[in-house]
């Protein structure tokens, strides 16, 4: 199978809407982390820096989904598992200690800011890698 075969098969059905949702996610937090860290980073360092965190983990799996091929999506699984911890420990952080973030990052709250979309995203990227794997 070549990489093109694989890059199909994530990337129809639910995946193409995962790359779209990533794809969205990818800009919105590299947008706001960047105005963030360049504008006021010493107000909240560590939730500008953990926004920049989940930018770059977006614009990845993005990039896997969209590349295919089983690396690619056994990358992107490992991605969306991290991911996943990376939003249940902020999220539970940002309850349990809110004066630790005086600013929100996007997994905060587990992603209130966003409709809960950063809570609900890597467990849908996870189930449709493990999906795609094994129709293939």
């Amino acid at each position: 199978m070549s990489a093109t075969d694989g890059a199909a098969r994530l990337v129809k059905g639910p995946g193409m809407l995962l790359v779209w949702l990533y794809g969205v996610m990818s800009v919105g937090a590299v947008s706001r982390s960047i105005y963030q860290i360049a504008t006021e980073f010493d107000r909240a360092p560590l939730a500008y820096a953990l926004s920049a965190v989940a930018a770059v983990v977006y614009a990845f799996i993005t990039y896997t989904l969209v590349r295919g091929g089983e690396t690619a999506r056994r990358a992107a699984l490992v991605c969306c598992a991290a991911e996943l911890v990376g939003v249940l420990t902020v999220g539970t952080w940002t309850l349990a200690d809110p004066s630790a973030f005086p600013d929100a990052t996007v997994w905060s709250d587990y992603g209130y800011g966003y409709i809960f979309i950063p809570v609900l995203l890597p467990v849908t990227g996870i189930w449709w890698l493990r999906r795609s794997r094994a129709t293939a």
